[in-house]
């Protein structure tokens, strides 16, 4: 599919134009900000906004049949038990790592210590029903089901999709109708939203337009140390924890591994969206990476929803102890022990949608610390969130590999080939692979 109609685009890889449209959208940003372009800064947002509804429209169909038929798969899965619990093991053991990362960084900067800003002038955001435990537990189980989808509750509409996933692998044969059809609108999604994807490289320009003409560096001054802790936290995960976990566990190259995992990271940085990334996720997994998709079918979808080693354990950790400090609020070695505790268990929390306002409020509120500290953060949010997503979506394909690897359902020709093209729609290559045999 020539990219938006264009020829010679074709010539260039999708990341490539990934990269491209990076790089004309930083330009373009500072043109628009150097010379206070206003109709060009007013366009950069538009082209952002409307590729990031695109990949919101998609999310509620996507993610509710995604998990339908991901928990439905495990059933052609032998050992489904034994990968379900290695899988949340993994990414159990790695969030744990990722929240170290996240609170050393924060005893070692200090990132709020010296902080002058005016805290009765934080951003205003509401708050309600994200700031408790009780209120994050109660709103998994939606009140209404129409409500859930409209109101794009990521969470409520996991949980819906795997109950009814569940059911249907109990009830059997009966459930097949049901299932065909949930397999059928989940291929309807991902092609179309494939379409979106690869629009990417012009909301890619758009996205980051806007927010080099809209925030320049002047925002991150007086939170500097936070913004560069996150980016070193994301990055200690990305080139040293993955990298190890992959070379001595997974027995894999780290560089192969992120050279044919690359266009998702890319994708998932631009977007800031892991369920918007996740259809070129799991084919990234499965095409380049050579994990079974059985196996993938499940890990990719649960780990878009669930697996947020940036935005639920690098970010808030970082992000708990500047508050803290800005208030003039001692943390204890308890406090530090409750963030590792809520990183690893509420990491549902971020639903893998863009921002990290749910979990972040969950933290705080744990930890007993001002919910006005939100409101300070919003302002560099936006930054922050690009390399916090693209961690999320790195790890969402480490562990899959990593089980995928100690369990044999890696296939290392696969993995250990060249790249495959991501030009071409899935469908179009989905006949070369056969149909997994029904239990």
């Amino acid at each position: 599919m020539p990219f938006f109609g264009v020829p010679f685009m074709k010539r260039f890889s999708f990341s490539l134009q990934l990269l491209l449209g990076l790089v004309v959208g930083v330009a373009l940003g500072f043109i628009a900000r150097a010379g206070d372009v206003t109709w060009l800064t007013a366009t950069l947002t538009e082209v952002g906004k409307i590729f990031v509804q695109l990949l919101k429209l998609a999310v509620p169909p996507l993610v509710f049949t995604a998990v339908v038929v991901s928990v439905a798969n495990l059933r052609n899965v032998n050992g489904a038990a034994r990968l379900a619990g290695k899988t949340l093991l993994w990414f159990l053991v790695t969030s744990l790592i990722a929240v170290a990362f996240g609170i050393g960084l924060g005893l070692v900067l200090n990132p709020g210590q010296g902080v002058t800003i005016a805290t009765e002038g934080a951003k205003a955001v509401d708050l309600e029903g994200a700031g408790t435990w009780v209120d994050f537990l109660t709103g998994i189980i939606p009140t209404n089901i129409v409500t859930a989808f409209t109101e794009l509750n990521v969470l409520q509409i996991v949980f819906l999709g795997a109950v009814l996933g569940a059911a249907a692998l109990a009830v059997g044969d009966k459930a097949e109708p049901f299932l065909g059809f949930s397999r059928s609108v989940l291929e309807l999604v991902q092609k179309a939203l494939w379409w979106v994807i690869r629009l990417a490289p012009i909301g890619t320009a758009g996205l980051i337009g806007k927010s080099v003409a809209s925030y320049g560096w002047d925002l991150l001054a007086p939170l500097a140390k936070l913004s560069a802790g996150v980016y070193i936290g994301c990055l200690l995960v990305l080139l040293v924890s993955y990298p190890l976990l992959l070379a001595f566990v997974g027995k894999v190259s780290p560089i192969t591994f992120y050279r044919n995992a690359w266009p998702a990271i890319e994708l998932a940085f631009v977007s800031r969206s892991s369920v918007g990334t996740m259809p070129l996720t799991q084919r990234v997994t499965t095409e380049r990476l050579g994990v079974d998709r059985d196996y993938a079918s499940f890990a990719v979808p649960f780990g878009a929803t669930t697996k947020m080693d940036g935005c639920a354990a690098i970010y808030p950790a970082l992000a708990a102890i500047f508050v803290a400090q800005v208030f003039h609020i001692p943390l204890g070695v308890g406090q530090y022990l409750l963030i590792a505790f809520v990183s690893v268990v509420g990491s549902a929390a971020t639903a893998g949608l863009t921002g990290a306002i749910v979990m972040l409020t969950l933290t705080l509120s744990t930890l007993g610390l001002p919910l006005e500290g939100v409101g300070l953060l919003l302002a560099v949010d936006p930054i922050l969130d690009m390399i916090r997503t693209a961690t999320n979506v790195a790890g969402q394909m480490v562990v899959p590999v990593l089980v995928g690897r100690t369990e044999g359902r890696l296939d290392e020709a696969v993995f250990n080939a060249p790249p495959q093209p991501l030009d071409d729609a899935p469908a179009e290559r989905a006949v070369r692979v056969p149909e997994p045999a029904t239990a």
